[in-house]
């Protein structure tokens, strides 16, 4: 990068933290969902990442059909910089995984709207997987172990795993993020880490596991002989679809109606299970999440832990 482009960076980024948030908040606003200023919809990757986009794409096509505005969909690199969107009016509108959004609401009084539901269910678990040849059967084996955990900010890859271990005072030699669910799986399966944290939920009506084991098996096919589960974290409320704060009330009820009719629809059903295995949305309230909070209290934890 040339001294002048790097000037010219430099100058803007300080320009913009001289905004104030009235600012900020004016610009985000001044003609919301028109060409020059879309609805900007973000997604966390916490699979692979083209494929987010594509069904993230999808979505905001329909939405755009339902409501006459413009949307632009990204997929970030990690969970923080997606709620750092919210927080900074870059993004409208984020699918937060359980944790990301209850940091987003702590620190920038992000607005849930909807929870997702799977086969019927609000809930889910985290899971801790080995190698079925490792020799780990059960937590205190971990002990001295390398982790693969999926994201900082993902509740059934880190917080809750993490948390349980430090509760149960069960030290890994070492730990890494692997940037997503089946990244985490991969690490595992190839030998790069001893244990791997990811989402876990029930089995399909024919008992296939649908964990996250489950995104791999195109890939590795004896993936859920070579991974076994070793433990589950207690239950999680499911991720959500949440809006910054101070949308334009008009814009809002319209993209919480449409949203709310795009997953009622057989076309939307369709799309959000290739986003995230979602099956519908239900509308949430931040107090379906205070079970998050009381469980972090429990084992030592609060939000603010992890702001830090």
């Amino acid at each position: 990068m040339n001294k002048g482009l790097l000037l010219s960076l430099s100058l803007l980024l300080l320009l913009a933290s001289c905004l104030s948030d009235t600012d900020r908040l004016a610009k985000a606003n001044a003609d919301l969902g028109s060409k020059k200023n879309p609805i900007k919809m973000y997604f966390v990757p916490s699979m692979e990442a083209s494929s987010v986009v594509t069904s993230g794409e999808a979505i905001g096509k329909y939405l755009q059909q339902e409501t006459g505005y413009h949307f632009k969909v990204a997929v970030p690199t990690s969970y923080a910089a997606v709620i750092e969107a919210i927080g900074a009016y870059q993004a409208d509108i984020a699918w937060l995984p359980t944790f990301a959004y209850i940091l987003a609401k702590e620190k920038y009084d992000s607005q849930v709207k909807f929870m997702t539901i799977r086969k019927g269910l609000n809930k889910y678990c985290g899971q801790f997987v080995a190698r079925t040849d490792s020799g780990i059967e059960t937590l205190e084996d971990i002990a001295g172990k390398v982790i693969a955990y999926t994201d900082a900010a993902s509740t059934s890859g880190y917080i809750y795993p993490s948390a349980i271990l430090q509760q149960k005072g069960i030290k890994p030699a070492k730990y890494t993020f692997a940037g997503g669910h089946p990244q985490a799986i991969t690490a595992v399966y190839n030998g790069t880490a001893d244990v791997g944290c990811t989402y876990w939920s029930p089995p399909d009506a024919s008992g296939v596991p649908m964990d996250a084991r489950e995104k791999l098996l195109q890939t590795y096919p004896d993936v859920f002989q070579k991974i076994r589960i070793v433990a589950l974290t207690d239950s999680i409320p499911n991720d959500t679809v949440t809006f910054r704060k101070k949308l334009p009330p008009d814009i809002d009820a319209k993209l919480t109606d449409a949203l709310a009719k795009f997953s009622q629809s057989p076309k939307g059903q369709a799309i959000m299970r290739e986003l995230y295995d979602i099956d519908g949305l239900t509308p949430a309230t931040d107090k379906d999440y205070d079970v998050v909070r009381q469980t972090l209290k429990t084992l030592g934890k609060n939000p603010q832990d992890f702001l830090k």
